[in-house]
């Protein structure tokens, strides 16, 4: 099945192809560019813990999504970066919570490198010696992670906003949990989020798209159906406790602010996330009262971000930087929601935010890898590549008030990081 979507505001088109195989593959042809953008990916990340595959139930340790991600670079014959470097392509990887990518970038020799992503994610190469030596690896990593001021003050947050849902997990896992991978397990996991009906190809660049499409379908092994079920934690409205701090080596106070969503079903929609979008635009960008205020008092610097964190089962604002007085940032924060929850949003700075993220949304479109990401969300979630610009010319102002309600007191969590020679 292939279906061919066109955005005429942009003059762009994608292709969305559904293989025998179940693999979803998304190309947005880019004939006047010179380079090529290119995932591989499964719906497979840290918070998959606990599964039923064909009805057996399954816990796996914490951590072994990402650990799987750097086995499989590996093979008998040596390992993929190798191969890359001998076509000269950039190639990388990620894990994530809810997710698994392989990528490589080029400028010459796409076939070839496309054939490298196609054999060694689709050849699992695991031994117990294998296994061993990476634990040590992956453990100094974890390590180095607890000392990481920017991933404890995220984590610190999330272990203090979620009760049961494994997203307040390392994304790597502990010490302890990777100790308990083996090959087998991996194995196991592999065969069952490694399935092609739980993966997915984007592509966007200089390509071809029914000749790429046409390898790719003669490249995907055959696989027989599975039945995957997500176990969704039981996870309370309310928050763990609302503040957390810890104290490492940094110059100044590190912050992460955020409030807790109630998640009624699994997945987030495209247009609450291009909602929410929008009110933290108003709320806390750029051109907001709120910013201007903040940087004047001097609470924050150019490291202040707002984001909305959402996923399986999961969902939440998050305000971060650094600041001399994180709790100040916080209650003017609060103040400024509760300003506009009273007052309501101003129009005029409503429409400047839209067409700010309208044109930010189609700058995306104008680089591959920006592209391809694009491509990555709509392969996550279902929805078509230019959605978000088509809910961009349609939310109204009521639909983002909306979504400024849902920021309430008590599901608010402060996370800080303070300099060890503080007091």
């Amino acid at each position: 099945m292939i279906k061919e979507t066109f955005e005429s505001n942009i003059g762009e088109s994608c292709i969305k192809a559904e293989l025998k195989s179940g693999l979803k593959v998304y190309i947005l042809e880019k004939p006047q560019y010179n380079s090529t953008y290119a995932i591989f990916g499964t719906k497979y990340g840290s918070i998959d813990t606990c599964f039923s595959v064909n009805g057996e139930r399954i816990q796996v340790p914490e951590g072994i999504a990402h650990f799987l991600e750097h086995k499989l670079f590996e093979s008998e014959d040596g390992d993929a970066f190798t191969r890359y470097a001998q076509t000269g392509a950039y190639a990388n990887a990620f894990t994530s919570f809810d997710r698994t990518c392989y990528l490589f970038s080029c400028s010459e020799r796409f076939d070839d490198n496309l054939d490298i992503l196609l054999d060694f994610v689709q050849s699992p190469y695991f031994t117990e010696e294998t296994v061993k030596k990476e634990q040590g690896i992956i453990g100094q990593e974890i390590r180095m992670y607890d000392d990481s001021p920017s991933w404890r003050v995220m984590f610190n947050m999330l272990l203090a906003m979620y009760k049961n849902h494994p997203v307040r997990i390392d994304i790597a896992g502990t010490v302890d949990s990777i100790a308990q991978i083996n090959s087998d397990l991996l194995y196991k996991c592999y065969n069952t989020f490694y399935h092609p009906s739980n993966m997915f190809i984007c592509i966007a660049g200089n390509v071809d798209a029914d000749k790429v499409l046409r390898k790719i379908d003669g490249s995907i092994k055959d696989n027989k159906p599975i039945e995957i079920v997500r176990e969704r934690a039981e996870e309370p409205d309310s928050v763990v406790c609302g503040y957390v701090e810890q104290k490492l080596e940094v110059a100044q106070p590190m912050f992460c602010f955020g409030f807790k969503e109630t998640v009624n079903s699994p997945e987030r929609s495209i247009k609450k996330k291009v909602c929410t979008a929008l009110m933290l635009g108003i709320l806390a960008g750029d051109a907001s009262p709120l910013y201007e205020r903040l940087t004047k008092k001097g609470l924050i610097n150019d490291e202040f971000s707002s984001e909305y964190f959402t996923g399986y089962g999961y969902a939440a604002v998050i305000f971060d930087g650094e600041s001399s007085n994180p709790s100040l940032v916080a209650k003017e924060i609060k103040d400024e929601i509760q300003r506009i929850k009273e007052d309501g949003i101003d129009k005029k700075l409503f429409e400047a935010v839209r067409r700010g993220m309208y044109g930010d949304v189609i700058k995306r479109f104008n680089s591959v890898e920006g592209t391809a990401m694009q491509l990555v969300d709509c392969a996550m979630t279902g929805c078509e590549p230019f959605d978000e610009l088509k809910y961009l010319k349609s939310v109204t102002v009521e639909d983002v008030y909306k979504r400024i309600l849902l920021l309430e007191d008590e599901k608010s969590v402060l996370s800080v990081i303070n300099p060890k020679n503080e007091g």
